[in-house]
């Protein structure tokens, strides 16, 4: 299976957007109905803003770069009593409701605030893993998304994505006008654990009204999976099921091969998978529930043995809604990099509860506050005086708005 997809991977790319190209006679080529095409674009907005503070007063004040740690433990907020323009971003959409439609979609992010915004998609191919959630300062912009879309005529329509997309995988999202996180901070699950977006095409299509399936093949995760750094690709699928209309249920999956194709690493043969599982459900029509559990292997990629490299972990949110204005929402969760392959720490396991109170004080703009407190069995968290402990609180405060 694995030289299969190694041997025809590259290819089968080209071959999928060449038929996608020969099956859209007429609209391929810019003609007398390109402003037609463009009647039903959407634009939207999003802009968050936030304040945090830890009190640890780590020296550095980024809570980065405590050995054995390889970048920060918490990604998007570690700035301590700092105010931030975490993210604003601007949508063009054409969505493609009916078979035969021919769509778009550019997520334009502007960051101004390092390691915040643009910069948090970009990563590290030499960090372990080959993703770090460290910044790199070389601008302020991102085109977080950008794809083109067919609703191509088979069956119920078989929805085809072109280009750069936000990864499937895991419960937690990029906030945007269309959705945001029930909590502000992220977890390490997702900060450490998953891809963040992928470049290639994805077909999904509708089954049922109860089941849904996604395949995908893309470039691999390096470079936050813009660019390859070998000559294979990876594969990825999604199982969407709803039993029924209280309960969905998300199956995801990616492998490829991540070795490089120069030694030292493993001769290229690196095979790479996440799995992940999504649970939503909605107890009463207040109170949610989310599960969100993931588990990660890497052969030939131990620190220490050169054998498989492990990681995993699992979350769980908690949400009520107390009225129209005002909901809680409480978060635990927990990340294991026993060998050290994704933080650089052997032997780290993580903790972290989160409670996160929100305010809807209009129809388009939250406010939002929480509390969080990590903990870690080794000292990675920075204190004031640069040396390491084992927790740390931190508060936050979070305005969002969006159109």
């Amino acid at each position: 299976m694995k030289k299969f997809l190694n041997f025809y991977g590259s290819w089968l790319g080209s071959a999928a957007l060449m038929g996608l190209i020969l099956l859209l006679p007429g609209q391929a080529s810019a003609g007398k109905n390109v402003f037609k095409f463009f009647e039903d674009m959407e634009i939207h907005g999003f802009v968050s803003s936030s304040y945090s503070y830890n009190f640890n007063k780590p020296a550095t004040q980024t809570n980065c770069g405590i050995a054995p740690l390889t970048g920060c433990a918490r990604i998007f907020d570690q700035d301590d009593n700092s105010f931030k323009l975490d993210n604003t971003e601007l949508v063009f959409l054409k969505e493609t409701p009916d078979t035969g439609d021919i769509g778009f979609r550019f997520d334009l992010t502007f960051g101004f605030s390092l390691p915040e915004g643009a910069q948090r998609l970009r990563s590290s191919p030499s960090a372990p893993g080959g993703l770090s959630p460290i910044a790199t300062a070389d601008d302020d912009f991102d085109l977080q998304q950008g794809y083109v879309s067919w609703n191509a005529p088979i069956g119920r329509g078989l929805q085809l994505d072109f280009g750069k997309f936000v990864t499937h995988v895991g419960a937690e999202v990029f906030d945007g006008y269309d959705g945001w996180n029930m909590n502000f901070s992220r977890t390490f699950v997702f900060g450490w654990g998953i891809p963040f977006n992928h470049t290639g095409l994805r077909a999904t299509y509708e089954f049922t009204d109860k089941l849904t399936v996604m395949a995908m093949l893309a470039n691999n995760w390096g470079e936050a999976g813009v660019s390859d750094n070998n000559t294979d690709k990876v594969v990825g699928t999604q199982i969407a099921y709803s039993p029924s209309d209280t309960i969905g249920i998300l199956f995801n999956w990616v492998g490829g091969n991540q070795g490089t194709v120069t030694p030292p690493v493993s001769n290229n043969n690196n095979w790479r998978n996440i799995f992940d599982i999504v649970v939503d459900i909605a107890l009463t029509n207040r109170l949610a529930l989310q599960l969100n559990v993931d588990y990660g292997a890497e052969e030939n990629a131990h620190p220490v043995n050169g054998g498989t490299a492990k990681w995993g972990g699992f979350a769980g949110i908690v949400r009520y809604d107390f009225n129209k204005w005002f909901s809680m929402n409480v978060r635990g969760a927990h990340f294991i990099d026993a060998d050290g392959f994704r933080m650089g720490a052997v032997g780290n396991r993580l903790w972290e509860v989160t409670f996160t109170p929100e305010f809807r004080v209009a129809d388009n703009m939250v406010i939002r506050f929480e509390y969080r407190h990590d903990e870690s069995n080794l000292s990675i968290f920075e204190e004031d005086d640069g040396s390491g402990t084992s927790h740390q609180d931190t508060v936050a405060m979070n305005a969002l708005i969006h159109f």
